[in-house]
């Protein structure tokens, strides 16, 4: 880090006198450090230093990847000054995306982290972000916000216990992040209902759920395996594939009928953009997904794979997307 991007760097820090953990808490995108200071210290537990961050707020509009080098250094000073000390780690948008891509070059600090809770957090990939740059051709922070980061985070989640925090506020978002894009694999699950993205950070059922989080047995959940979540997993797989609102669920035609009243459904909206639902048998939008233009190829042979499939055999087909 050079000195010139250090005189930048507020990074609030509270130590106590004896400190048995580290809380680091991380602010998003067009934000400081202001807010995530006070939710530190509303979460704070007795002998627990406080890191906090400020990455600069103008700066989070640029490129992430010098915001992740950042933190990567103020984490690595830490532990020079803390060794051995556990870590909790509470990232609200895309402060969860700069934790997740530090955590991926460090492995050897996961043994380290006793949790990692992400609010609101765009780890599919941020819809607006895809909308923006539809060719990913680097127009300012839209490109690393729209990157779908769920493998990266998968990896990670099944090694620290991980707490994934969502709000729903019109059956699909927070009112800018979907709900689908902070869902992944072996990460708990929490919901929670009327709270916009940008009162994330002072809305008390957060707190009270990453408090609850922190008391219960924090372990890694298995994935899933039945048929539908092994569907939404192989959509996820296709280049480009972004979690899209399940509002637009009602504009699509059924495309294919699955075993287990499984169906796929598919819809191109006004701008030729391609969307793929998973609904269930009684009718309900399980998965919401779109590509841009350039990666409609890979969707329609996807598409025609798990087509063939199914009309081989519907035992056969189920293996298959099992697999």
């Amino acid at each position: 880090m050079s000195l010139s991007t250090l005189a930048m760097l507020v990074v609030y820090d509270h130590q106590p006198e004896t400190s048995q953990r580290i809380l680091y808490a991380q602010h998003g995108w067009a934000d400081t450090n202001r807010a995530m200071v006070h939710l530190a210290h509303r979460l704070e537990t007795a002998n627990t230093r406080i890191i906090v961050p400020n990455l600069g707020w103008w700066r989070t509009w640029l490129r992430l990847e010098p915001l992740v080098q950042d933190l990567e250094e103020i984490v690595t000073q830490t532990r020079l000054q803390s060794s051995q000390l556990p870590i909790r780690i509470v990232a609200h948008s895309m402060g969860g995306l700069i934790w997740l891509e530090v955590l991926n070059r460090h492995p050897e600090w996961w043994a380290e982290v006793e949790s990692l809770v992400l609010i609101g957090c765009p780890v599919g990939g941020a819809d607006i972000c895809r909308l923006i740059d539809p060719l990913a051709l680097g127009l300012g922070i839209a490109r690393d916000l729209g990157k779908n980061r769920r493998s990266m985070a998968e990896r990670i989640a099944a090694h620290i216990p991980t707490l994934t925090i969502a709000s729903d506020i019109d059956d699909g978002s927070d009112g800018l992040i979907m709900y689908g894009a902070t869902q992944f694999h072996h990460a708990h699950t929490v919901v929670l209902p009327n709270i916009a993205h940008s009162d994330q950070r002072q809305a008390p059922a957060i707190d009270q759920a990453i408090q609850a989080f922190w008391q219960s047995s924090l372990l890694p959940l298995s994935a899933p395996s039945n048929l539908a979540q092994a569907l939404i997993q192989r959509l996820h797989e296709v280049p480009g594939m972004t979690d899209g609102h399940r509002r637009d669920f009602s504009k699509a035609q059924v495309w294919l009928v699955l075993d287990r009243g499984l169906s796929l459904y598919r819809w191109k909206n006004p701008l030729g953009v391609d969307h793929v639902f998973v609904a269930s048998a009684d009718g309900k939008c399980l998965y919401s997904g779109f590509v841009g233009w350039l990666h409609a190829p890979q969707l329609n042979r996807t598409l025609d794979q798990i087509k063939q499939e199914s009309a081989t055999s519907s035992r056969a087909a189920d293996s298959e997307l099992l697999a």
